[in-house]
């Protein structure tokens, strides 16, 4: 059957100042597909469908849509026109409500003399939120009432209507929970069924197998092949895809491969009959030289966990003890050797619009300190020993955060908290939206932090990741932990899943 093309790209090129992001592209999107995107981050993935929805703009090339020359301005003109993209990081308004992010920029449809109907956008949008089965959010609530994975569905709802032509999902399925990645597929099949265009970015590779019905691999910012369902079936597909990504054999072995639960004597962090929210009367010990997981589903309570580790949240009884010292505060974590990343990378982790060697010293600048004054020679040792012991693909010290991939950045949130020398490291999702390559590589630095004798809390939507990583699984529901699990070669996934749902 031949299919239609809706989108056209032709000679597609992307310059970054002196990094070609991409570098000559040819491809079509046809009506009827969920074409996925695959490849290491800096591939180009994100260039390509944030050129066509909008986003940015092309350095070179030509774009067809529908078989008119298409050059959107903005991605509200590219929405109005048929084209919807939702973005791996967190897009929506803080401080308004739920309905005025899903109509953001069409409140026209609302107003009479300037005037916008309240109670009619808010029962427009809740009519959107119902038909997606979205039950459990109101329109009228404010966005801050909503957790990240939440305000991602609020997403997709603002972008997919009945006018929508292509479907861009760039990385979403990291911030949703298992139900919310169930919504999403179903969406994704319905539009391909009523002959829409999906394109699906995803370094899930089960994931992309599993629901896309065409491939596309991209290296260096280069087209490298296509496959279609019957190549994507075939026994080997999958090691052949990496080979394509990476142009070089990759091999099974991610996680660590020894089963050593030792660890040092010494507590590097406790949570003493901690109470806040909905957390009550927890407990943890944290030694040096241990990795501790934390599981579960979405709203269970380990990341409000790790944000407590951090000092982030009030607590309303108990203590948090670091070095012997009781933490109150952020700060105070910090100073005690405590460091933090965060699911939420582009709003907590990074400062995005700052240069990456002014992200990796942040935390170390009270050391690099005299008399008020921070040696720049000594910013600059740091910064560039940090982009080279973790092979931060980037022009200099000096390029904005911004500008870089998602598996980029997240290595600029880890290299701040070992240069800073921080002898407990809380990681909440550290491997969301990074390759196969620097997950590789992700996880021989905290195997490489267990041997140095560094604690390790690491919470995780991915059970493979807890199972393969840690040294005890803690799995929470409702608030509080559900079951204990020691490190052993032949604990599965269905040995866990029954205590999280």
């Amino acid at each position: 059957m031949v299919q239609d093309v809706i989108v056209e790209v032709k000679n597609m090129v992307k310059n970054f100042g002196p990094t070609k992001a991409l570098r000559g592209v040819d491809v079509n999107f046809y009506r009827g597909q969920i074409r996925g995107l695959v490849g290491e981050n800096g591939s180009g993935k994100s260039t390509i469908t944030s050129i066509i929805s909008g986003m940015q703009k092309a350095t070179s090339g030509e774009m067809f849509y529908k078989g008119k020359p298409w050059n959107p301005s903005t991605m509200v003109e590219a929405q109005k026109a048929g084209i919807s993209m939702v973005l791996q990081e967190a897009n929506t308004v803080p401080n308004c409500t739920v309905a005025e992010n899903i109509f953001a920029g069409r409140f026209d449809e609302f107003s009479r003399y300037g005037i916008v109907n309240v109670k009619q956008i808010n029962a427009a949008a809740q009519k959107m939120l119902d038909s997606f089965g979205i039950t459990h959010i109101k329109a009228e609530d404010n966005m801050n009432r909503y957790g990240f994975e939440d305000r991602k569905l609020i997403e997709i709802v603002r972008c997919v209507s009945d006018e929508t032509e292509v479907f861009v999902v760039d990385e979403t399925t990291t911030a949703l929970s298992h139900e919310g990645r169930r919504l999403l597929y179903k969406l994704i099949h319905q539009l391909k069924d009523q002959g829409k265009s999906v394109v699906f970015i995803s370094h899930d590779m089960d994931e992309i197998l599993e629901q896309c019905t065409d491939l596309t691999v991209l290296r260096d910012g280069e087209i490298i092949g296509h496959l279609n369902r019957e190549e994507m079936d075939a026994p080997d597909a999958e090691k052949k895809i990496r080979f394509m990504m990476v142009g070089r054999e990759i091999g099974d072995a991610y996680y660590r491969e020894d089963y050593d639960t030792s660890h040092r004597e010494k507590v590097a962090l406790e949570m003493d009959h901690v109470t806040f929210g909905s957390i009550k009367d927890f407990c943890l010990k944290l030694h040096e030289g241990e990795i501790i997981g934390f599981g579960g589903l979405s709203g269970c309570g380990m990341h409000e966990i790790g944000r407590a580790a951090f000092g982030l949240e009030k607590l309303q009884s108990g203590k948090l003890i670091c070095e012997g010292k009781e933490i109150s505060s952020c700060f105070e974590a910090i100073q005690a050797g405590v460091g933090y990343i965060s699911k939420n990378r582009d709003n907590e982790a990074l400062i995005l619009e700052g240069a990456i060697g002014d992200n990796i010293v942040l935390p170390s600048l009270p050391a690099l300190s005299h008399a008020t004054f921070i040696n720049p020679a000594s910013e600059k040792k740091m910064a560039r020993r940090g982009i080279e012991s973790f092979r931060i693909k980037c022009n200099n010290e000096k390029q904005w955060v911004n500008t870089l991939s998602g598996g980029n950045k997240q290595k600029v949130s880890f290299t701040k908290w070992t240069e800073k020398g921080s002898n407990v490291i809380i990681m909440d999702c550290p491997t969301r939206g990074v390759d196969i390559g620097v997950k590789q590589f992700m996880y021989s630095v905290i195997a490489e932090m267990k041997k140095q004798g560094k604690a390790v809390l690491l919470i995780s939507e991915e059970l493979a990741e807890l199972i393969g990583m840690a040294d005890r699984i803690l799995i929470m529901k409702d608030f509080e932990v559900a079951k204990e699990f020691e490190r052993n070669p032949s604990l599965s996934e269905a040995d866990i899943i029954e205590y999280m749902i």
